[in-house]
């Protein structure tokens, strides 16, 4: 997708850091991570993939003027850009060919709330109980099934677990803590449209597809 160059201006410095500690931590999981950009009215919506992790990750951020964008763009230029003199003005970078994931965005509405989610406290416990037992599956192989194939079907069978009585799997809010989503004492919760789940927290959401991102036939649509 072309687009021409321009500048963006959030709404304060805060929500330009917020934005960069959010591009910072999806570099740091794939350094040539690519975000897809989504402008409208007064709010910007910035959309990343982790790697391993299987989802879509949504961090929003206001703007101080209406701007119409749509765009694929490299998050470390994102992230450099962001960094510059300009406070909480920043040039948006030249597009770039969009990983698979870009073209298969989760619908603007239709969303509703689900219950049966657990509170904050309760995840990052399930969250840290998960990780243990991932290490210690990993520590009692045998040296001969120590493999990457071995460790990735423990974390399969260990993060496809659901999330209380919800269809949420747990690798949706092991995404939600390690992106600084999903901190103590704040109000979160969970949202449905067709196939999409969505962990919403004030920092960012989690939206995952009950089955899987890979190899969708799906029409593009925008989300708002």
């Amino acid at each position: 997708m072309s687009v021409p160059v321009q500048s963006l201006h959030l709404a304060d410095a805060r929500e330009a850091e917020d934005l960069a500690a959010f591009l910072a931590r999806l570099i740091h999981y794939d350094r040539a991570a690519a975000v897809r950009l989504q402008a409208g009215g007064g709010a910007l919506a910035v959309f990343g993939r982790p790697p391993s992790f299987e989802v879509l990750a949504i961090r929003t951020a206001r703007l101080d003027d209406p701007v119409e964008l749509d765009v694929t763009v490299s998050a470390g230029e994102l992230l450099e850009s962001l960094g510059g003199e300009g406070g909480a003005e920043f040039t948006v970078p030249a597009p770039v060919t969009g990983p698979p994931w870009a073209g298969v965005l989760p619908p603007r509405g239709g969303w509703r709330e689900l219950a049966g989610l657990p509170g904050v406290t309760a995840m990052r416990g399930a969250v840290a109980a998960a990780v243990a037992e991932f290490r210690t599956r990993d520590e009692q192989l045998p040296a001969e099934r120590r493999t990457r194939a071995e460790r990735d079907r423990i974390g399969r069978d260990i993060w496809s677990r659901t999330v209380g009585t919800t269809g949420l799997p747990l690798r949706a809010v092991h995404a939600a803590q390690s992106l600084g989503f999903l901190r103590p004492g704040v109000p979160v919760a969970l949202l449905s449209t067709g196939a999409w789940l969505r962990l919403r927290t004030p920092f960012g959401s989690i939206v995952v597809r009950t089955n899987g991102l890979g190899g969708l036939t799906v029409t593009p649509t925008r989300h708002g």
